[in-house]
């Protein structure tokens, strides 16, 4: 059997993550489509781009095995809310570390493996780290500077680096590289949309449409429509970091040093403890600190970092642990299959996270934290008592 892994958020899944679920079971040269098997990575109650997910992490990894995906794995807060090339880097140990994977599959704008492979390689250059330290220095953010060294060194194929998709990709590959991971990287072109846009397939839309009181069913599979609706009914969503805004505000007014956050560099530290322990809403704090120099994504992260608690030393050790969110009956014999070749240990029950090292002490009781943050958005009081990540079992379908 031929395994791949995806590194997802599903924030949610519609019918675009399906059709590269159901592709990526048919990836492996070869191999019939029974034959195969797929595993996600998923991010927890928060996403990269700084802010609280839609819906739980388990019903959205519910919803991935209800709709074709076997075993599904959490990547830790810690991890989430980091730039594109961290998020990415623990998504790839993760299924280096489970041991039965051999291919990584991800969407991508170029569908270019090669043209992505060479990205990858030019990018991690010394040169281009050097180039991209010199535009740093003029006061532009990451990504541009980045984008102004790849143009550089690849001349009109670093328009590579404009797509969304195409970076995370080049970050995968990045990582793989870098761990010197045995995955193979297969790319499936996007169709139905464009990121972050407001039609066809994208989340973004999707989202817009669940946060304006509607339920997108004919861009979803029944089964996930389903499941996010029976969260709506329990008051368990749709949620936004807005939906906690007040236990946010009070969590950063209690906070007077940010030197130690992670994702603060620069000085920015000084930025966010005169405004936002000030302000009276998330937005204006995030307005006042914003420059040219950072991206509003990123600020999120940080500010959700500084009310989780999460430091930059939190974020220095790679993952520590492998924590099972929801599996079927192919997704139980993989698992099996991986506790006998896995390098990390493999969670199913939480408590057992004490019999681990201290790092990985730290930073499950950081995602205990961060859901008793998340569960707060919720709009019934029943669904918002604490501790909740130490009672949740896998979901198994």
């Amino acid at each position: 059997m031929k395994v791949t892994g995806i590194i997802c958020e599903y924030n949610p899944l519609h019918l675009g993550h399906i059709a590269h679920i159901v592709k990526t079971g048919q990836a492996a040269p070869g191999e019939p489509a029974d034959d195969s098997a797929v595993i996600c990575v998923m991010s927890g109650n928060y996403v990269q781009r700084g802010d609280f997910a839609l819906f739980s992490k388990h019903a959205r990894a519910k919803s991935a095995v209800s709709c074709g995906a076997d075993l599904v794995i959490e990547l830790p807060v810690t991890y989430v809310l980091q730039s594109a090339e961290g998020f990415a880097r623990a998504g790839v140990y993760l299924l280096e570390k489970l041991g039965i994977c051999d291919y990584l599959s991800f969407g991508s704008e170029s569908g270019d493996a090669e043209l992505l492979n060479e990205a990858a390689k030019l990018i991690a250059s010394g040169k281009a780290t050097r180039l991209t330290k010199e535009w740093l220095g003029k006061g532009i953010s990451y990504a541009a500077a980045r984008q102004k060294a790849a143009d550089i060194i690849m001349g009109s194929k670093a328009d590579v680096f404009l797509s969304p998709n195409n970076v995370l990709g080049i970050e995968y590959i990045k990582a793989i590289n870098e761990i010197k991971s045995k995955l193979k990287p297969v790319t499936i072109k996007r169709t139905g949309g464009e990121h972050d846009s407001e039609t066809g397939y994208s989340a973004s839309s999707l989202r817009k449409v669940f946060l304006g009181g509607s339920i997108p069913a004919d861009r979803m599979h029944p089964f996930a429509a389903g499941i996010c609706i029976d969260e709506m009914l329990c008051g368990r969503g749709p949620v936004s970091i807005l939906n906690a805004e007040l236990a946010i505000l009070s969590r950063l007014r209690m906070r007077n040093d940010y030197s130690k956050i992670a994702g603060i560099s620069e000085g920015l530290e000084k930025r966010f403890e005169k405004h936002a322990g000030a302000e009276a809403t998330i937005e204006e704090i995030l307005r006042q600190i914003k420059t040219k120099r950072y991206t509003m994504s990123r600020l999120r992260r940080i500010l959700l970092c500084a009310a989780i608690g999460i430091k930059t030393e939190d974020t220095q050790a790679l993952p520590q642990y492998i924590r099972v969110l929801a599996m079927n009956e192919k997704g139980k014999k993989l698992l099996s299959k991986a506790r006998k070749k896995a390098r990390l240990p493999i969670i199913t029950k939480p408590a057992s996270v004490y019999s681990l090292n201290e790092t990985a002490i730290r930073h499950f009781e950081l995602e205990a934290k961060a859901t008793d943050l998340y569960v707060l958005a919720y709009q019934y009081d029943t669904e918002k008592r604490g501790g909740q990540e130490w009672r949740t079992s896998p979901v198994v379908i």
